[in-house]
């Protein structure tokens, strides 16, 4: 089969931790033929979405972990399946991505995750479809009411919308003397909308990516553990990962959210868990795959290729 991924520049990109790599690995093990795309590669022209790509040889050595061939022009039907894995900032020009896709996946391509489910799911946002599983929240744009927000709970996170990785993430008191400030600055002095979350204490025992591959709960977790006098367990933010078996209440979130987002066209999806609260449904280039295979030895990318290989078939 050929899959195409469309990455963020290559070289950028972490062949030791970098779970759409450790996909393309585990697909070329398999003698499947690999494809990287770059995002604005991509060429609608008299109804047919096509991308300048380069085919891949993959290797297991992370400082040369592949050789890319010529560039060729091919409509994205021509692969078996079309792997969307840029990262964020989901701006418009991500945005626009997703139209192009769509328009593809009309003309018959398969693309994952599926465009309209990546638009339709704001990262943060998308926790408020399952508000039985969330800690209490508040979305807001003005500082009356995320300050109201914080007088009611004393102990607070506050975060924008379209940040990764921990950036931009404030644990904010109510007795904190900055908390106007951080607030203006959040929220571009009542111009941007952002995210108030009540304060979990048990982050200390991590912040956990539980990962569902079409369909199918993964059964460990990489619960990210912050560091000393760090609020954030995010790996990019100092975070030590560290994999465990999901608990009952992890399992339960999990497996009531696995069949809908699955029917939505999500093959990979990146649960956020803290103290069992929901708090992110990532779908836009969830990882953690490398720390969970490695540590438990569940062969996660592996698992993303038993799918493709399953739907495409």
């Amino acid at each position: 089969m050929k899959f195409a991924f469309i990455l963020d520049p290559l070289d950028k990109l972490k062949a030791y931790k970098d779970s759409s790599i450790a996909m393309m690995r585990a697909a070329a093990r398999r003698g499947h033929e690999i494809f990287a795309i770059q995002r604005e590669a991509l060429i609608w022209e008299a109804g047919t979405v096509s991308a300048r790509c380069h085919a891949l040889s993959i290797s297991d050595f992370d400082h040369a972990w592949y050789i890319p061939g010529p560039e060729q022009t091919l409509p994205l039907t021509a692969f078996d399946a079309v792997l969307m894995r840029q990262d964020p900032p989901f701006d418009f020009e991500y945005v626009t991505a997703t139209w192009l896709l769509e328009r593809a996946m009309q003309a018959g391509a398969r693309i994952f995750n599926h465009p309209v489910g990546i638009r339709d799911h704001s990262e943060k946002l998308a926790i408020t479809e399952f508000p039985q599983f969330a800690p209490p929240t508040r979305v807001a744009c003005l500082a009356a009411d995320i300050n109201a927000f914080i007088d009611a709970h004393g102990d607070t996170i506050l975060k924008p919308l379209d940040g990764m990785g921990g950036s931009q993430i404030f644990r904010v008191r109510a007795d904190d003397p900055n908390r106007n400030v951080i607030i203006e600055t959040l929220t571009q002095d009542e111009t941007r909308t952002i995210m108030a979350q009540a304060y979990l204490p048990a982050i200390s025992a991590g912040d956990k990516r539980v990962l569902i591959i079409g369909g199918q709960v993964i059964p460990y977790s990489l619960a990210r553990i912050p560091m000393a006098g760090e609020t954030r367990g995010n790996l990019a933010a100092g975070g030590r990962g560290v994999a465990m078996p999901l608990t009952d209440g992890e399992r339960a979130i999990a497996e009531h959210l696995a069949p809908i987002l699955w029917q939505r066209g999500l093959l990979i999806v990146g649960l956020d868990l803290i103290g069992e609260r929901l708090t992110e449904i990532n779908v836009t280039s969830p990882t953690c795959m490398v720390e969970i295979t490695d540590q438990t030895g569940f062969d996660v990318p592996g698992a993303v290729i038993d799918t493709l290989e399953d739907v495409c078939a």
